[in-house]
């Protein structure tokens, strides 16, 4: 983060903090005002290599802070809010609170003290997360997630803001200097934010876990730390109790990282582990292997039959059933959003032409290896819903929409806009099919009307289907009426979810029309208004995968 640091007062002294010893505090003359001393040049380079690694740092803990938490919390913006306020606050008290240690004593030990205790801090969250997380779900979801990030984040990020306000204030030799050194540091360490934004969005999220992320960033911190208390400290000092503490520290944060990585229970076997930019991706397999699973974030988005190749998740079947039942011919359909890959093979499978475009690059070779899944044949583009939307000029017999973000949709694909360009690429007797979760119960129905109402903004047939069991299906079409036109594929389908197909065929819902709104790009605030519902399923989902 950039470093926000006040312009010094006018003085009639000049004002001259430079130093020799960063253990020694400046001698004064007899007005008071410091005398003037020079850094070494190796010193000074390592300050501001310390600016732009307490900068990278600030970063990489606001990024990953939110997707630790996300398995527990969530990913709405209710999370990101909290995380983004804890960052500010912890800068603005670290920039008072670096100002007011450095006008104390200018021994810059008190700096580094500060970065190693941020990084004993940070390895000691990794084993703590899981546990915080849960004290939290018993809130609300803005109390409680703005409580697991301060518990978590306020500590470590605060004294690594203190580099900022310290080191301009031992790098300054004369009040006319201020401004250069303020614009080079606040420069620098805005690099280092650059830099660590960089590193986490594109290297470290989608190739290591977040723990070791984590501990690897804490590692780095006590490591730079070090480097100046062996290199500059003075010989009086001894640095065995911070060695001593920073060892227990990583040790407790390599002990977490451990935890992290096995299966939650003996129940599951866990063949899979990788990390990617939308969250933890876990296969996991019970019962020896009759069984899998596939996780994201620890929620569990599908389930397999490895023996029959058969998902055993009743809203597979439906997706691939509704457009069946609601057309004469799916010859060509489009799914937004891989998952694993069965919806789109069921069609394919079938020798219809199926293009789907995926987010997530890493769910195709997932998929592949443990799902049954053939990328040669779909048509597979990497890449967002929406703008392929807008970018394609194909037609479809059916659009299947089953795009989520752990345990919600994308709102930018549930607009008016996007159903519009959803219609666009329909062929006139097309339908859009949509998985979603949805409540109807009075005060808690705004997604399910205001979804249902954005959809006939657009389409001339709206239909609900639900079985009670938490899925609800839309299905939207600009045909005259939406009839029955074929038998439902039930041969294709698991067959310990017939009942549940029976219960969603005859469970046609209907919303209450005075509830919702219809959803436009410009004001979409469903995670706001739904923020209920979906902490109820989210802590539901992650309650249940910690018992086992």
């Amino acid at each position: 983060m950039p470093v926000l640091y006040g312009s010094t007062e006018n003085r009639k002294e000049p004002f001259l903090p430079e130093l020799i010893s960063p253990d020694t505090r400046l001698p004064v003359n007899k007005k008071g005002t410091a005398a003037v001393q020079t850094l070494t040049p190796g010193l000074r380079r390592f300050l501001y290599f310390t600016a732009a690694s307490t900068g990278a740092a600030i970063l990489i803990v606001e990024i990953l802070g939110a997707k630790m938490l996300s398995p527990y919390l969530g990913t709405s913006h209710f999370v990101w809010t909290a995380q983004i306020a804890v960052t500010l606050l912890s800068l603005a008290v670290g920039y008072w609170f670096g100002g007011w240690l450095v006008d104390r004593s200018q021994k810059l030990q008190q700096l580094y003290l500060c970065i190693l205790a941020a990084g004993i801090y940070l390895a000691l969250t990794i084993p703590f997360t899981k546990n915080v997380a849960y004290a939290c779900l018993s809130l609300s979801l803005p109390v409680g997630s703005l409580l697991a990030s301060l518990f978590l984040f306020f500590v470590p990020l605060t004294l690594l803001a203190v580099t900022g306000p310290f080191c301009i204030r031992i790098l300054t030799s004369s009040v006319n200097a201020v401004g250069g050194n303020v614009g080079r540091l606040s420069a620098i360490s805005t690099l280092g934010s650059v830099l660590g934004t960089v590193l986490i969005g594109y290297v470290l999220i989608p190739f290591l876990p977040n723990s070791v992320t984590m501990l690897i960033t804490a590692g780095y911190l006590a490591v730079l730390s070090f480097v100046f208390l062996f290199m500059w400290r003075s010989k009086s000092g001894s640095n065995l109790v911070p060695v001593i503490l920073t060892t227990i520290a990583l040790l407790a944060g390599y002990r977490g990282v451990q935890l992290d990585g096995k299966s939650p229970s003996d129940y599951f076997t866990e063949i899979e582990r990788t990390n990617s930019n939308f969250g933890l991706m876990q296969v996991m397999e019970v019962d020896g292997g009759l069984r899998r699973y596939y996780l994201n974030d620890y929620l569990t988005q599908n389930t397999y039959d490895p023996e029959t190749g058969q998902s055993t998740s009743l809203f597979t079947h439906m997706l691939h059933g509704l457009a069946h039942y609601y057309t004469r011919s799916t010859d060509e359909v489009f799914c937004i959003g891989l998952g694993v890959g069965i919806v789109p093979m069921l069609f394919a499978n079938e020798g219809s032409q199926v293009d789907v475009v995926e987010i997530n690059d890493k769910i195709v070779d997932l998929g592949a290896r443990h799902f049954g899944l053939k990328p040669n044949k779909l048509n597979i583009t990497i890449g967002d819903g929406r703008y392929y939307l807008n970018q394609s000029r194909k037609q479809y017999d059916a659009v299947i929409l089953d795009a989520f973000l752990g345990d919600s949709s994308p709102s930018h694909l549930m607009t008016r806009e996007a159903f519009s360009e959803m219609s666009r690429v329909l062929k006139p007797e097309g339908v859009l099919v949509i998985n979603s979760f949805g409540e109807f119960g009075s005060g808690k129905d705004f997604f399910t009307a205001s979804l249902d109402k954005t959809l006939k903004a657009v389409f001339r047939q709206v239909r609900i289907h639900a079985s009670g069991n938490g899925n609800v299906f839309y299905v939207a079409t600009n045909a005259e009426s939406l009839d029955k036109l074929r038998d439902f594929p039930f041969d294709k389908a698991y067959p310990e979810n017939r009942q549940g197909i029976d219960d969603a065929l005859a469970g046609i819902r209907q919303v209450n029309p005075r509830s919702g709104i219809v959803l436009t790009d410009d004001f979409n605030p469903v995670e706001f208004h739904d923020a209920g519902n979906r902490e109820e399923l989210r802590r539901n989902l992650a309650f249940s995968m910690r018992s086992m």
